[in-house]
């Protein structure tokens, strides 16, 4: 059966930093992403302000928990963007140091696919070498179609699974205008052919990306769709981390969301 592991994001708030790690730890998550992009507001972090020592600290407690740690590369840090490349470099680096499996970037020009599959099949020789897969977000602009072309564009996977693939955000799939308040439309629509290997897990009320946590927004008095997803997640045969992409007020909504989804995901699959 595909695996499933439920984890949660380091967060932008004025909290310190290691506090979403350490809550993930103590809640016994599965998984955890580092997120280092600093606003221009002061709020969050950047990769320089964990250095080796802690890094290393880092890692080892997460492969004592038995946590699968991801990175999201800062916002910055996408294949076409001018300088990209030694930020792209220093976001694997982190990732390794890290004991990261994964590394997510954004895809937001569609309308320069083939450049963009060309710069990542670049970069992915690199990942490849230190043994960490790269995950392609979807953006609220960004249509599943065009999801679909950039993989006719990228290497298919080999024996050992995909090395690209595709992270879900189901927030953004359902701010997009040819799926409005309709993410599964959204999955619906994606080939086949390209892999779903992470998510990101939040909801909204199609008005912005509030990243409300799971079952407060619509979800709240309606799981069928989060319900839904899972099972849709499952036939595709995802295996791969589940990230809850915020750091509410108060942090044990986290739990509960994992909660329901561990519930979710417990029910037989409909053949």
């Amino acid at each position: 059966m595909p695996a499933f592991y439920i984890g949660n994001q380091s967060a932008y708030s004025a909290v310190p930093l290691e506090q979403p790690f350490d809550f993930a730890l103590a809640q016994g998550f599965e998984a955890f992403e580092w997120y280092p992009d600093k606003r221009a507001d002061g709020a969050g972090w950047t990769m320089a302000d964990i250095d080796a020592t802690r890094r290393l600290a880092y890692r080892d407690r997460a492969r004592d928990a038995g946590i699968r740690l991801s990175v999201h590369a800062p916002h910055s840090a996408e294949p076409l963007r001018p300088g990209a490349e030694r930020e792209l470099d220093e976001a694997l680096r982190f990732a390794v140091d890290l004991g990261a499996g994964l590394l997510v970037v954004h895809f937001s020009e569609p309308r320069r696919c083939e450049e963009y599959a060309a710069a990542v099949t670049r970069f992915l020789q690199r990942c490849s070498i230190v043994g960490v897969r790269l995950a392609i977000e979807n953006l609220p602009h960004v249509a599943p179609e065009e999801f679909n072309r950039l993989f006719t564009h990228l290497p298919r996977a080999s024996r050992n699974g995909p090395a690209v693939g595709m992270c879900l955000d189901i927030g953004h799939a359902n701010l997009y205008n040819g799926t409005h308040n309709d993410y599964l439309a959204y999955l619906n629509r994606l080939s086949p052919e390209v892999p779903i290997i992470h998510a990101h897990l939040h909801e909204n009320h199609g008005d912005r990306d509030s990243h409300l946590v799971l079952f407060t927004g619509p979800a709240a008095s309606e799981p069928l769709g989060i319900s839904t997803l899972m099972k849709q997640l499952r036939q595709r045969g995802f295996e791969g981390n589940l990230v809850l992409e915020q750091w509410p007020t108060p942090p044990d909504l986290l739990v509960m969301a994992r909660d329901r989804l561990m519930s979710l995901l417990s029910e037989p699959a409909v053949s």
